[in-house]
């Protein structure tokens, strides 16, 4: 029985991970084309709340889970899968660490901009470019690491 509930909680937390993930990528993306300050602004004001909130706390949640998982199954840690898994995760870490602070960037040139009425600075496109090419890979790797919790290839 608690195996079962740790699961239901891994499997949300994955959820919440990539969803959010997702979600403050399509966010930003469509404010952006609105070419708008103050919506930028304030976008990228709650894209930095919500990175925070929900995808720092369902990573944790998802390696506590999961170890915890592993563990009560008996899985070694040598699995190919869980080692592609945990690499995935690693890969996803390296990628967003740099991504919250390239947001908290964005977000303090943004309202830089909407205080002093002026044009997003070049600054901005350019963390905002590698903001995105950094999400790239992290979306990437954890679409590997849910197949392989999923499937656990021998």
């Amino acid at each position: 029985m608690l195996y079962a509930w740790i699961k239901i909680i891994h499997v949300i937390s994955a959820a919440v991970l990539y969803g959010t993930g997702m979600g403050t990528a399509v966010y930003m993306f469509c404010v952006n084309k609105q070419k708008d300050i103050c919506l930028i602004a304030n976008a990228t004001k709650q894209v930095v709340f919500v990175d925070w909130v929900f995808t720092g706390s369902s990573a944790t949640i998802q390696f506590f889970s999961g170890m915890t998982l592993i563990y009560l199954k008996g899985y070694s840690f040598a699995s190919l899968w869980i080692i592609g898994s945990m690499s995935g995760y690693v890969i996803a870490g390296a990628c967003w660490i740099p991504v919250v602070y390239l947001q908290i960037c964005c977000r303090n040139l943004a309202f830089d901009a909407l205080k002093n009425n002026t044009a997003l600075p070049k600054k901005y496109f350019r963390y905002y470019k590698l903001w995105w090419i950094l999400g790239i890979p992290a979306f990437l790797s954890l679409m590997v690491v849910f197949y392989l919790m999923v499937n656990k290839p021998v």
